[in-house]
């Protein structure tokens, strides 16, 4: 079943970090890890909530289990509004300290994260991602290909959530959908799921057509909003195509585009007459996807050097500005990595 790939948690004052120690731990021996390999993520995640209650302001953790070819991951993203780094690349050093501790913090995180990743702005707050793996990961030389992260969290309150995203690839060519079911709650959930459904069933490769496809198959569920790419890596060009409310844009270099879907409700009604959107991975290596709980006015111009970062901490940047917390919400980032 596809829902949330993210729990959310508060981290704003310290009665809430036993909770969320607590819960990492439990998810680290839940997917099979080892005992060393739940004592670090134990270890960074009291690391995190230690600067988080020295230096952040309106703190916020978000816990993920991913599987990635043979192996399986935490993703651990710690976001906050405090003042920012001045120099996050000494900081991570072990043995530096801005407040006369012993200045393990950053530099642990990084001894024992498989991926760290930080971004920070002077004034606006820190992302901190970590990334451990289950298996040791043998490091080799980056491929190009498409890369696809997500962030999708589920209204508070909820078990699961109605936004979701599905993405799979045959070869060179790759199929992404991010849905977001109306309302939310286990029938926005099931509608989404149901449209997961239908995109794996469809022989289709364009979005129109799948979408169409799509609107047949989840006439008897409440209906979704829904944004469809298809990649193809051998000619370079991507198509794209939505209905409703899921924002959308297309960056490449100093090109930078927003995608206009088309009105309806992919289950209810859909317009007669839809075209697809052709482009060019050449000129516009990189997409985001956003459900209707992120502001459609963002601009990555806003977070300078973020293109350099890892695509999770681009998108809980979006994430950590945009989101409101009364509903599920989502942010998906595909991009073309150079060979």
């Amino acid at each position: 079943m596809v829902s949330a790939t993210h729990t959310s948690y508060n981290a704003s004052e310290r009665s809430y970090y036993a909770i969320i120690k607590k819960e990492a731990h439990a998810l680290a021996a839940a997917a099979g890890f080892d005992a060393k390999r739940v004592a670090e993520v134990d270890i960074i995640v009291a690391e995190l909530t230690s600067n988080l209650n020295k230096y952040a302001d309106q703190g916020e953790i978000l816990l993920g289990h991913f599987k990635e070819t043979d192996n399986e991951y935490i993703e651990i993203i710690c976001m906050d509004n405090g003042p920012g780094m001045g120099d996050p690349r000494r900081m991570g050093r072990d043995g530096f300290s801005s407040t006369n501790t012993l200045g393990h913090g950053l530099g642990s995180i990084k001894r024992l994260s498989d991926k760290m990743d930080i971004y920070t702005q002077r004034g606006w707050g820190t992302i901190v991602l970590s990334r451990i793996y289950r298996l040791p990961q043998v490091k080799t030389r980056a491929k190009g290909g498409l890369e696809v992260r997500a962030i999708v969290v589920s209204k508070p309150g909820e078990t699961v959530s109605g936004d979701g995203y599905y993405c799979r690839a045959e070869g060179k060519h790759i199929k992404l959908m991010l849905a977001d079911g109306l309302g939310h709650g286990p029938d926005a959930n099931l509608a989404m799921n149901e449209a997961v459904n239908a995109v794996r069933a469809c022989t289709f490769d364009l979005p129109v057509d799948i979408l169409r496809f799509t609107h047949n198959f989840i006439r008897k569920t409440r209906g979704v909003v829904a944004t469809i790419i298809t990649f193809d890596l051998e000619k370079n060009i991507f198509n794209i195509a939505g209905v409703g409310n899921i924002a959308a844009k297309m960056l490449g270099g100093a090109f930078s585009k927003n995608h206009l879907a088309y009105n309806g409700i992919v289950g209810h009604t859909i317009p007669n007459t839809m075209n697809d959107q052709q482009m060019s991975l050449l000129e516009c290596q990189q997409v985001i996807l956003c459900s209707d709980g992120i502001k459609s006015r963002w601009d990555l111009a806003k977070y300078p050097g973020i293109q350099k970062n890892d695509l999770s901490v681009q998108a809980a940047a979006i994430f950590k500005d945009f989101a409101r917390r009364t509903d599920d919400m989502s942010v998906v980032i595909a991009k073309l990595n150079p060979k």
